[in-house]
């Protein structure tokens, strides 16, 4: 049986005809950029998250970065962030010109707030802490250090829509949080967008501005900013698929819990993720880890199921990040799970039976390399 790791036509196709009366109100309105419906989506996000305001915008990057530019992060400043994650977040911290510091993760993959505290220096202005997979990281703690050491709070929430932490929703706990929208997310848009989501009204204005070239009113630039904007079309989009966002998050969980339940026997071989009763995860992946990883990946590629590493090379063992000074051994944790993970398909409208047919081949796996060991 073949199973995709992603099918967006099983999101889209019952909500076809929603989608294309939307796009063609942009059209016929002749406003593209930073139309009505960027406005409506950013009030309709940001009550979903919890939050005051929210700024549209053209990545999830760009959002971390101009949250960051936002609370006043510049040259010379230190921001905190986990080695396990994607190279984005790190990125938009370079690109807002502080410095990342790097924290290795937590059995959850998230980073490991027990090691925060050691990686503060004088020049450390904000944490940044990535809900990885769609679960959140341990925000109670990190909101407790940011506070004794008097620190920003910046949440890359760019897998968590919808997520929870002690029935909190990702997003709402910080300073300021930053979602993508790149179409394979809980929530994606027809491209790239992003938001950045806080109760900081000033800050929001501040990153209204960021995002189109610093401009109080048309033509009038009080600063220095950047083309960052959110386009109409995908405002419109983003408008529509949130009203399904939560019944999507749920499929995502009942599809998890086929994998948790099939895999539990497999313990001490496959790795599989942990429920918190505390934590709500969306599984914007399921992750397992294993030993025999590449013989795994490959043989359920010969079974016609895809699957995917996030990811494969940690941020400090990248070429691009070799000016951080740091070394092979630094993170043992991230690095030792980057040779393990294997992303398994999760996405609305994956059939149970697709799910099942995943497990038992991992099983079949399992049961020839036990029996030829």
């Amino acid at each position: 049986m073949k199973v995709p790791f992603v099918d967006l036509n099983r999101v889209h196709n019952p909500l076809r005809e929603e989608l294309n009366q939307a796009i063609n109100r942009v059209i016929n309105d002749n406003s593209y950029i930073l139309g009505k419906e960027v406005e409506e989506f950013e009030k309709n996000f940001a009550a979903y998250c919890d939050v005051g305001y929210a700024a549209g915008v053209s990545t999830g990057t760009d959002a971390l970065e101009l949250i960051l530019r936002g609370l006043g992060i510049e040259n010379g400043d230190e921001v905190i962030v986990p080695a396990n994650t994607f190279i984005a977040t790190a990125s938009a911290i370079v690109s807002a010109g502080a410095k990342p510091v790097l924290v290795d993760c937590d059995e959850d993959y998230n980073i490991d707030a027990t090691k925060i505290e050691s990686a503060i220096t004088s020049k450390t202005k904000a944490i940044v802490p990535v809900h990885l997979y769609g679960k959140p990281a341990h925000m109670n703690k990190i909101m407790e250090i940011a506070k004794k050491h008097n620190l920003k709070v910046i949440e890359d929430a760019c897998q968590a829509h919808g997520a929870k932490y002690d029935g909190e929703k990702a997003g709402s706990f910080g300073d300021a949080a930053a979602f993508s929208f790149y179409p394979a997310k809980n929530l994606g848009a027809f491209g790239d967008a992003g938001i950045a989501v806080s109760n900081d009204k000033e800050l929001i204005e501040k990153i209204k501005m960021l995002r189109n070239y610093g401009q109080s009113k048309k033509y009038h630039h009080n600063f220095f900013a950047f083309n960052r904007r959110m386009d109409t079309i995908q405002a419109a989009i983003l408008n529509i698929k949130l009203k399904h966002l939560d019944e999507w998050n749920e499929q995502r969980r009942k599809i998890a819990s086929i994998y948790s339940r099939g895999l539990e026997n497999l313990k001490g071989i496959v790795e599989i993720p942990e429920e918190d009763k505390n934590k709500e995860h969306i599984y914007h992946l399921y992750v397992i880890r294993t030993e025999k990883r590449e013989e795994l990946q490959n043989f359920l590629k010969e079974k016609g199921i895809d699957t995917g590493i996030h990811y494969p090379l940690p941020i400090h063992l990248q070429e691009a990040f070799r000016h951080l000074g740091y070394k092979e051994g630094d993170f043992p944790r991230t690095e030792e799970y980057a040779k393990q993970i294997l992303s398994l398909p999760v996405f609305p409208g994956m059939a149970d039976e697709e799910a099942k047919n995943v497990v038992n081949e991992i099983k079949s796996f399992f049961d020839n390399n036990t029996k030829s060991d």
